[in-house]
C-alpha cells in the first residue's frame, strides 16, 4: 500500500470536486455552440444561445415568483418547447421539476400537486380545464398556474390565467443559475402510473441524470450531427433523459406535440432526424403508415424502443423502411432504460427468423448500470443461464432512484437486499441476455405451467392481419387460468378467431394457446402501453 496510506492533503476542493448536474452540459453548449440550432418546434428555431436565454429567462421569472431551491415546478405540457425549457430553467432556479403525465384523471392530478407540493404549474391551454377542476380538488395550498397557450397548433390562452410568453418576457437571459452543491440533491419528481392504490413519487438525482445522459450519448453513439426527435414524452422518466444528454454532444431536439407517422415521417425527411425513442405501438405505426402519410429519406434513423418488448415480425418489418432499431429496457425507477440489446457483428450472419428474433431479447446492462440481473426474489441468489429458469430483473447502480417521496416503507421493499426489484420476470440465455417474459402480474398460469403473455403476443403478432395484441389470464374451472387474447387489427384487414387460434397453435405448446379472441381496439396509455388492467377487467365481465 505504501504512500497511498498517507492521503493528506489530498482532499476534495473546488478545483478537483464538482457537483455532477445534466445543466452543465447546456452551459458548455452554450459557450461553444451559440450559434448551431439546438431546438425546433414547429416554425420556431433557436440556436443554443437563444435557447439557454430562454431558459434563464424562465428561471429567472420562476425565482422572482418566489420559487426557491427545494420547491417543486409541475407541468402539464405535451412534448413542446416550454416543456424541454422546463428541464433547464426549472433546475436552474435549486427547484424540482415535477412533469405529470397529461393523460391522468383529475383527482390522480389533484393528489400529486398536493403530494408533491408543486408551488407552480406551467399548463398547456389544451390541458387548463382538468388542472383547474384539479385544483378545486386539492387538499392544501394549490399552485399558482402558468397557461402555455400553443396558437401554431390552433390553442389560443384563455386570458384565465398568466400566459408562459408574457411570464418569461421581461425576464432576466443573463439569469446566474443555481447549480446543486451536492450531486444527490433532488432534480426531478415523476410519478409512477400505478393500476391500484396511489402512483408513488419517484425523485431523481442531479447525479444519476448527469451520469444517464454520459451513459445514453456513449452507447448511441450521439454527435454534434445527431438531430433527436421527441416522441417519448418528456413527462415519462423525462423522456428517458434524452433531452438532457443531447447538449452534451451539441445535437439538436426536434419537439413533436402530436405523435402521428406524418408527423413523425416529416421530421425525418424535413429536420432530418436521426434518432428517437418509443414504445413498440410507435413503431406500429410506422410500419402501417398510409402511403399519403410517408415520406422519402436519404439516411438511416436509429430507434431505441422500450415499455413493452416489440415483437420480431414488428423488428423485421421496420427495418426495410431505414430505421435500425434497438430493444431497450427500464423503469421509472431507473431514469428509464437501463438495458441494451447490444448488437452482436456474429448475429449478421443468422437468417432472418433467427436474427430478428435475437434483437428482440431484453438485454444486457447498459455502461451506467452497476450490475443488472435475474434473481429469485426471496433468496437473492441468481437464476442459472439456462434459457428458461425464470426469476425477477434487479438493477444496482448509479442511475436507480433516490427513492419513493415520503414512502420510506415503499422504498425500503424495493431496495431489499441492496438491489432494486422490478416486478419483472425474465430469464437468462447462456451468453448473459435477459429475456422478459412478463410483469409478475401478468403470468398466467395454466393447469400448473406457467404461460408467459409475450410468447403468445409474439406468435399472433406474425398473422399478417394483426396490428397489435394483448394477452391476459381467463379464469378457468379446468385449468385454473388459460390465455385469451384482444386483437386490434390493420386498417382494411380481416381475420376471424378461429383462425388466429389455429394461427397460434401452429407455433405454441396447446397450452400456451389463446382459447378466446377478442377483437377490439386497444386501451392505452399516452406512451403507448397497453393498458392490461384494463383488459383484466374485460375479461372479469364476460
Amino acid at each position: 500500500m505504501g504512500w497511498l496510506q498517507d492521503e493528506t492533503g489530498l482532499e476534495k476542493t473546488a478545483a478537483n470536486h464538482v457537483a455532477l448536474t445534466p445543466l452543465s452540459h447546456f452551459n458548455r453548449a452554450a459557450a461553444l455552440f451559440p450559434d448551431k440550432i439546438a431546438i425546433v418546434d414547429g416554425a420556431r428555431r433557436f440556436t443554443y444561445a437563444e435557447y439557454h436565454a430562454r431558459a434563464s429567462q424562465l428561471a429567472s421569472a420562476l425565482d422572482r415568483a418566489g420559487v426557491a431551491s427545494g420547491d417543486v415546478v409541475a407541468t402539464i405540457l405535451p412534448n413542446i418547447l416550454a416543456q424541454a425549457e422546463a428541464h433547464w430553467g426549472v433546475p436552474a432556479t435549486g427547484a424540482v421539476l415535477n412533469t405529470i403525465n397529461t393523460r391522468l384523471d383529475v383527482d390522480t392530478i389533484a393528489y400529486i400537486f398536493g403530494h408533491g407540493g408543486a408551488k407552480i404549474a406551467l399548463v398547456d391551454s389544451a390541458f387548463l380545464g382538468l388542472a383547474e377542476a384539479a385544483l378545486e380538488r386539492m387538499e392544501g395550498k394549490a399552485p399558482r398556474i402558468i397557461e402555455v397557450a400553443d396558437p401554431a397548433s390552433g390553442i389560443p390562452a384563455s386570458g384565465r390565467h398568466t400566459e408562459y410568453e408574457d411570464f418569461i418576457a421581461h425576464a432576466d437571459p443573463d439569469f446566474a443559475w443555481v447549480m446543486p452543491q451536492d450531486e444527490w440533491e433532488s432534480l426531478a419528481l415523476n410519478y409512477t402510473s400505478g393500476t391500484t392504490g396511489r402512483p408513488k413519487g419517484v425523485v431523481y438525482s442531479h447525479r444519476g441524470a448527469y451520469l444517464h445522459t454520459l451513459g445514453l450519448s456513449l452507447d448511441w453513439g450521439l454527435n454534434r450531427d445527431t438531430v433527436y426527435l421527441t416522441i417519448v414524452p418528456l413527462f415519462h422518466c423525462n423522456n428517458w433523459v434524452h433531452t438532457w444528454a443531447i447538449p452534451a454532444v451539441g445535437g439538436a431536439v426536434v419537439c413533436c406535440r402530436d405523435i402521428t407517422a406524418r408527423a413523425i415521417y416529416d421530421a425525418i425527411a424535413d429536420e432530418g432526424v436521426t434518432n428517437f425513442g418509443g414504445a413498440p405501438i410507435v413503431l406500429n405505426m410506422i410500419v402501417n403508415a398510409k402511403d399519403e402519410d410517408r415520406r422519402d429519406f436519404g439516411h438511416i434513423v436509429n430507434v431505441y424502443t422500450a415499455g413493452a418488448p416489440p415483437p420480431a415480425a414488428t423488428l423485421a418489418a421496420i427495418e426495410p423502411l431505414g430505421f435500425t432499431v434497438t430493444q431497450m429496457y427500464g423503469l421509472t425507477e431507473t431514469y428509464g432504460h437501463v438495458v441494451e440489446c447490444i448488437w452482436q457483428e456474429d448475429w449478421a450472419d443468422l437468417p432472418d427468423d433467427e436474427r430478428f428474433a435475437r434483437k428482440a431479447r431484453t438485454g444486457v446492462a447498459q455502461v451506467m448500470e452497476e450490475h443488472v440481473t435475474v434473481m429469485d426474489g426471496e433468496t437473492m441468489h441468481e437464476v442459472p443461464a439456462d434459457g428458461e429458469t425464470i426469476g425477477e430483473i434487479m438493477v444496482r447502480g448509479n442511475v436507480v432512484m433516490k427513492g419513493y417521496l415520503k414512502n420510506p416503507e415503499a422504498t425500503e421493499e424495493a431496495f431489499r437486499g441492496g438491489y432494486f426489484h422490478t416486478g419483472d420476470i425474465a430469464f437468462k440465455h447462456p451468453d448473459g441476455y435477459i429475456k422478459i417474459t412478463d410483469r409478475a402480474k401478468d403470468i398466467i398460469i395454466s393447469g400448473g405451467e406457467n404461460v408467459s403473455s409475450v410468447e403468445v403476443e409474439g406468435a399472433l403478432m406474425h398473422h399478417p392481419a394483426v396490428s397489435l395484441c394483448a394477452v391476459v389470464a381467463k379464469p378457468d374451472d379446468k385449468w385454473g387460468e388459460v390465455p385469451c387474447a384482444f386483437v386490434e387489427l390493420k386498417e382494411g384487414a380481416s381475420a376471424s378467431e378461429d383462425e388466429l387460434i389455429a394461427f397460434a397453435r401452429e407455433r405454441l405448446a396447446g397450452f400456451k394457446t389463446p382459447k378466446r379472441i377478442v377483437f377490439t381496439e386497444l386501451p392505452k396509455t399516452s406512451t403507448g402501453k397497453i393498458q392490461k388492467f384494463e383488459l383484466r377487467k374485460l375479461v372479469k365481465e364476460m
